[in-house]
């Protein structure tokens, strides 16, 4: 029986794609393709890895091979078309195993296979819905974007917010509760102002009174209970340099972490986490709630001259959500500060193994820092993990995980070292992770290139989002009325 099914896959698989090919003569020519999905691991529900040739030899056609099965891919525009039903078919075929690619071309009537690669299939599936901002890596034109959602099992893209129905209102800072697509936030800026909650289609907001701050909600992160978030409250500044790679410095002249009680609209902070002598940011809650994790660093006079002395470690403090009370003291985690480095993004794997981190030289806006790598420690023994093989020489920074804890995705600039791209790279129950892989495009090549636009704040959610961006525009807009 089994023998027969893996046949009717082999028929089926075939007889779904063009052309048939057989009898290829290889070569031992090693073609570069981009992206660059040699070697990497993809999630068993991905959508297809369609790729072009970067080389200047055209291919007609791609074999690809599995367990028992086989797929034959065109091309078209130098770009593969590979099905997405037959690929998740193969995918599905060839779980734990390898597929293999063979890049082909015609002629004088015989078949040429390029050198093959390889592609691991892993078992593990990746959460279905990315949701991240969409906005130009420019610094005056912020009032075009929109937070989207990206089905990653096709190439479906919706809008859940365009601030184009807020007359260019800056829209941003979109946080999820463990994942779950119907708990969700945002902040509106300037036209329909506010922090926003979103519950199973119903809008709430955050309503405290934050003027016993010197400033208000910015970086948030929800508690696992989907009740309490916890955000820092941040002076923010931006200065540009005249010789300096990084060219943009971001920076805080303040910065506090509290905790907001959503339901009883109360405002829940100590004086560990809002200090005059220190800088608080970036928080995080531990997946069972226990713990709210942030970065510190010493306060700094005239931070706009003094901005490369900005150094930030990881710190946790106790959380009790019952009683809406932090504990007594606080300990640190990661002393970049020790290292002379600086930590931002602290993010810690669903089941309580991994803190995944952004690391840089100095400050905490590291998406702007070009020497930004991610770091992980394990969080069972305090080791740090080495992931060296998931970053490059340019900036990689923010980053979230799945609900499974198998794969993250992050923002870098590996491609040209301007515009934010998302990759996907899995990471084992040891801490070993794969390859990156960039996101998948129906035609990459001519997707990103043709992209002016920077993804921001990549966020893994397990399904998606019941809400349209028009949906979404009535609902802040009756809010306003209230």
């Amino acid at each position: 029986m089994r023998a027969l099914a893996a046949n009717i896959l082999i028929v089926t698989l075939l007889a779904a794609c063009t052309p048939t090919i057989d009898n290829i003569v290889p070569t031992n020519t090693d073609l570069a393709i981009y992206p660059d999905y040699k070697s990497v691991t993809v999630p068993c529900n991905i959508a297809p890895i369609n790729f072009s040739v970067a080389d200047s030899i055209s291919i007609d056609a791609v074999v690809i091979e599995g367990r028992n099965s086989k797929l034959t891919a065109k091309v078209s525009d130098n770009c593969t078309q590979i099905g997405i039903d037959q690929w998740h078919q193969l995918l599905a075929a060839n779980l734990g195993d390898s597929l293999r690619f063979t890049l082909c071309r015609k002629a004088d009537g015989k078949w040429l296979g390029y050198k093959p690669f390889t592609v691991f299939v892993s078992p593990d599936s990746v959460d279905k819905t990315l949701v991240y901002r969409l906005i130009p890596p420019g610094y005056e034109i912020w009032n075009q974007m929109g937070i989207y959602q990206r089905d990653l099992e096709t190439y479906c893209e919706q809008a859940i917010y365009e601030n184009r129905y807020g007359k260019g209102n800056c829209v941003n800072c979109h946080s999820f509760c463990a994942n779950n697509p119907d708990r969700f936030m945002l902040h509106v800026r300037v036209n329909m102002s506010g922090t926003y909650t979103f519950t199973n289609g119903e809008i709430g907001r955050v309503a405290g009174d934050f003027s016993q701050f010197a400033a208000n909600p910015t970086y948030p992160y929800w508690h696992p209970d989907g009740k309490h978030i916890a955000f820092s409250l941040n002076k923010i500044y931006q200065d540009f340099h005249t010789a300096d790679p990084n060219i943009i410095e971001v920076y805080d002249d303040v910065s506090d972490v509290i905790v907001f009680d959503t339901e009883n609209q109360k405002i829940i902070h100590s004086p560990l986490t809002c200090s005059k002598e220190s800088f608080e940011t970036f928080p995080c809650f531990s997946p069972d709630g226990k713990w709210l994790y942030f970065c510190t660093s010493q306060a700094l006079d005239s931070v706009k001259w003094n901005y490369t002395k900005a150094h930030y470690s990881i710190c946790r403090i106790g959380f009790d959500a019952e009683k809406g009370e932090f504990g007594t003291s606080v300990d640190t985690i990661v002393n970049a500060a020790a290292m002379g480095k600086t930590a931002s993004f602290p993010r810690i794997s669903p089941d309580g193994r991994f803190l995944l981190y952004t690391l840089a030289d100095y400050g905490n806006f590291t998406i702007w820092h070009r020497e930004a790598d991610l770091q992980m420690i394990d969080l069972e023994t305090g080791d740090s993990v080495d992931i060296s093989n998931i970053n490059s020489t340019l900036t990689e920074s923010y980053h979230s995980w799945s609900s499974n804890s198998r794969w993250v995705v992050f923002s870098s600039r590996r491609g040209d070292g301007l515009y934010t791209r998302p990759y996907l790279a899995h990471i084992d129950s040891n801490g070993t992770t794969s390859k990156p892989m960039l996101l998948p495009q129906q035609n990459p090549q001519k997707y990103y290139t043709e992209l002016f636009y920077s993804y921001n704040i990549p966020e893994l959610v397990k399904s998606e989002v019941e809400l349209s961006a028009r949906k979404t525009d009535l609902l802040i807009r009756g809010m306003q009325k209230k």
